[in-house]
């Protein structure tokens, strides 16, 4: 099945350098320094995207849409709410195409720019949107695929899917590749194949699950995605971890559990990690421990483990690698020494730890389910309560961001495991959706977005978060388009524009010239 029938869109939006937009910090450590004898230390390295909006990548959107008899009622009218919303968000410069499944799938148009034609066009299609039928995931999923892999126009566009539906499927969806496109799914209240759709969502690169309880709406998990892939500025962005093994330091070096990523190791043991896209104001975390042998000195050096560098698609100008090292000394510092850089360090473990704490309550909830077993759910609980307690051993201020997000995901799931009902119908969906946040950093909907603030929001997910509750009170009122909001940016921050290049070109320079000195300094001592 290849359409080759996308409508060619305009420019990509705000075009500009893209030197810059997606930069690596300096890494950072569990330890001060190390042992000369045999030792580990834990070592993150961070990735952040622009939180400036004025250069992005054009959006290629399929909605995939349940309408099958269960969609009947309430749910199909919050379908209609929360397309309407999207394609009034949309600008010529992105593009969309509805697709329709309940026991067969039907492409309701091609990809289109979103004039404002076309709004009104799909506006009035989406609103005779009629609920009736079984449910064939699968068919809804080839149809989606198919129209992006027919695109004639792809050049600095993403392609993405909105896979919604709200109940069990009569195919098998995780046979299907979704190859390079990012599929986000949203399970629509209770009798939705919760597992299935988190399935469908981690398969693809950068993907979440979102979770639609009953009695909220779509619009607003809708928007927080939406409000992301609006400010794409980058894409296949890539981090790569080189050994420094010929050096007789490093015994071992592998990435930390707790993302969710596609990694792969060649045969020298240079990691890759693919993150896929990166929305502005994301930022990306890889811890990585490292096991080293006995030193042959007996006095204090810096001692290099590996060399780090990260890549993006369009990126002009290679950025310059950051090298992983630490001081190796017969007088290591005391674990109670440690100051702030270490004590992120093991916050960023603790919360790994969470979500893998969330994961192994979810699995012991579920086989209580079983058997409605009272006492296996209760250990279940006990599970969260322990990362309770881990959370009160971090050594962090009280009104730190992270610390409170996770307190409120582990009292919003003791909540939810009150009773096996409670669990099947809240606690599961919604301990999907925080694990899958968790493991691709990047935020995801779970109906609690006003009562549990999340890590991995983004200033325009707020934004178009604040804009979906105003729309669902008033869909008559107009909502301002995405080219609005960039110019409303623009106005807040003239020079977010050239920020991240001249912060890039600046600090090219500043290594140009410290590379120098040390060649001066070199002939000098000569």
């Amino acid at each position: 099945m290849a359409f080759r029938d996308d409508e060619k869109p305009p420019a990509t939006p705000n075009a500009g350098s893209k030197d810059g937009l997606v930069k690596m910090t300096i890494p950072t450590y569990s330890k001060k320094d190390v042992a000369l004898t045999a030792d580990s230390v834990t070592a993150v390295v961070e990735i952040k995207a622009t939180s400036s909006t004025a250069v992005r990548e054009g959006l290629d959107l399929v909605a995939v849409l349940d309408v099958s008899g269960s969609m009947g009622g309430q749910k199909i009218e919050s379908v209609k709410r929360a397309l309407k919303f999207v394609i009034m968000k949309l600008t010529p410069a992105d593009r969309l195409s509805i697709v329709t499944f309940d026991s067969s799938a039907d492409r309701l148009n091609p990809l289109q720019s979103m004039t404002q034609a076309t709004q009104d066009f799909l506006k009035e299609k989406v609103g005779n949107l009629k609920a009736g039928g079984g449910t064939d995931i699968k068919a809804g999923l080839d149809l989606g695929l198919a129209i992006l892999a027919g695109r004639v126009h792809t050049e600095s566009r993403t392609a993405n899917i909105f896979l919604m539906s709200d109940g069990q499927t009569s195919g098998d969806p995780t046979v299907v590749d979704p190859g390079e496109v990012s599929v986000y799914t949203f399970g629509f209240g209770r009798g939705t194949d919760h597992k299935l759709l988190t399935a469908l969502a981690k398969k693809s690169v950068g993907g979440t699950y979102s979770s639609v309880p009953d009695g909220t709406n779509l619009s607003a998990p809708f928007a927080t995605l939406l409000g992301g892939l609006l400010t794409v500025v980058a894409q296949d962005v890539r981090l790569t971890l080189t050994p420094k093994t010929a050096d007789g330091e490093l015994d071992t070096m592998v990435v930390a559990p707790g993302t969710d990523y596609t990694q792969t190791t060649d045969a020298n043991g240079t990691i890759t990690i693919k993150f896929g896209t990166l929305f502005a104001g994301e930022a990306r975390k890889v811890a990585v421990n490292f096991t080293l042998k006995d030193s042959d000195d007996d006095e204090k050096y810096n001692a290099t483990l590996a060399v780090a560098r990260h890549s993006y698609a369009a990126q002009e100008t290679p950025q310059p690698p950051q090298n992983i090292q630490r001081v190796r000394t017969p007088t290591p510092s005391s674990p109670a020494d440690a100051g702030a850089e270490e004590l992120a360090v093991q916050a960023e473990e603790v919360r790994r730890r969470h979500a893998g704490k969330i994961s192994e309550a979810s699995e012991m909830a579920e086989e209580a389910g079983k058997t409605k077993d009272d006492g296996k759910l209760a250990l279940a609980r006990e599970k969260l309560v322990d990362a309770q307690n881990a959370l009160e051993d971090i050594l962090v201020d009280d009104g730190d961001k992270m610390v409170d997000a996770l307190r409120a995901e582990l009292m919003k799931l003791l909540e939810y495991m009150d009773s096996h009902q409670v669990y099947d119908e809240l606690g599961r969906p919604y301990a999907l959706a925080t694990v899958t946040s968790h493991g691709r950093q990047r935020a995801a909907g779970r109906g609690d977005e006003e009562e549990v603030p999340s890590l991995y929001v983004t200033p325009r997910m707020v934004k178009y978060l604040e804009q979906a509750r105003k729309f669902e009170e008033n869909t008559e009122e107009p909502v301002p388009s995405a080219e609005e909001d960039a110019k409303k940016d623009l106005e807040d921050n003239p020079l977010g524009a050239i920020a991240a290049p001249l912060a890039f070109y600046l600090d090219s320079a500043i290594q140009a010239l410290q590379a120098i000195q040390k060649i001066v300094a070199a002939t000098s001592s000569t």
